[in-house]
């Protein structure tokens, strides 16, 4: 053996060597050995930080809220924008889908509006570019609220303290665009910051068990970080569900409402591609996807392994992604003074 190749076999010796002590400083161990994440590392994770703290005005905050839970804005004065987006319960009525006026049933399962001002779009298709926007769809839709915003905007022109408070906060007092924008700025409050993941992030390497930095690990490595990443873990992108295997041959019975963006830009690569859902506080807002076909985390995971990744997640390692998911719950928020 000449000495050049002892050189190169010593060479790849040591790169091994050096790969599997890298390996051991990230893996995580048994729960019954302690174990610690390299805290150099934890500043380039993919996800970041949901906010401590935002700059709003409190004062539209406080009226975006009281608007926020007022029936009046429906047609019926039964039904408000809480009905379908409990504070209390995730920010999502737990619903395939919520009921609207006159007890009509939705077209799609009502997506969480905690953490909404994260998303670059809104809706599950994302056909509005900003909360503003998105007011319009539930007021007008007649299975949900079935206003029209000259009947609102008389009904609270009615209302002393409204239109009180509405006159020093805009100069042109109630009107459709104002409405939207104290509900919008109420709704980009709703962060939910400190969650176990984010004190981790920002640090705290003992914030999370073996088990959650394992489940963390096995999320990343099998791909999932890639379209669930960022502030809001997801709600920054498009993309089709049924990546690697046809979801929608397999569920049966295609409705409009699942052809997604399809439905707004008529394009065929648009097809069943809808906005990445977030996942912050996921474990507060089953059922899950569009369609609530999945009752549970556990079953959402092993169906975005099979469709999105082509992988089929055992138990135990389904377990450990639920397990890092749950550490994705953050501080509610807290109720705004009136």
């Amino acid at each position: 053996m000449t000495k050049s190749v002892r050189a190169l076999i010593l060479l790849a010796v040591c790169i091994a060597a050096l790969a599997y002590g890298a390996f051991m400083m990230v893996r995580p161990e048994s729960p019954a050995v302690s174990w610690h994440y390299p805290v150099e590392q934890i500043g380039n994770e993919p996800i970041t930080p949901v906010p401590l703290q935002l700059n709003l005005d409190t004062r539209k905050v406080a009226l975006g809220q009281r608007l926020f839970s007022d029936t009046r804005l429906s047609a019926d004065d039964r039904i408000s924008c809480a009905s379908c987006h409990d504070l209390s319960r995730g920010g999502v009525d737990g619903l395939p889908r919520s009921i609207g006026i006159g007890g009509a049933s939705g077209d799609i399962n009502a997506p969480t509006v905690l953490n909404s001002g994260l998303n670059f779009r809104q809706f599950w298709d994302g056909r509005a570019a900003t909360l503003e926007d998105q007011i319009d769809g539930p007021v007008q839709n007649p299975k949900e609220m079935g206003a029209a915003w000259p009947d609102v905007i008389a009904k609270l022109q009615a209302d002393d303290a409204y239109r009180r408070d509405f006159s020093a906060l805009y100069p042109a007092g109630i009107q459709q665009e104002t409405v939207k924008d104290a509900i919008a700025t109420f709704e980009r409050s709703l962060i939910t910051p400190n969650a176990k993941f984010d004190r981790f992030l920002r640090g705290d390497k003992d914030a999370l068990s073996s088990d959650e930095y394992a489940g963390y690990i096995l999320f990343k490595k099998s791909g999932c970080i890639s379209c669930h990443q960022g502030a809001n873990i997801g709600g920054n992108m498009y993309e089709k569900l049924g990546l690697v295997a046809n979801y929608f041959e397999q569920r049966g019975k295609v409705e409009k409402v699942d052809l997604g963006r399809y439905n707004l830009t008529g394009r065929e690569e648009h097809r069943y591609e809808f906005r990445v859902p977030s996942l912050r506080n996921v474990a507060l807002t089953a059922p899950y996807f569009h369609d609530a076909s999945a009752s549970t985390l556990a079953e959402a995971v092993a169906a975005m392994g099979t469709y999105q990744l082509g992988v089929d997640f055992q138990g135990e390692e389904i377990d450990k992604i639920v397990k890092f998911l749950h550490t994705l719950t953050g501080e509610q928020p807290k109720a705004v003074v009136k």
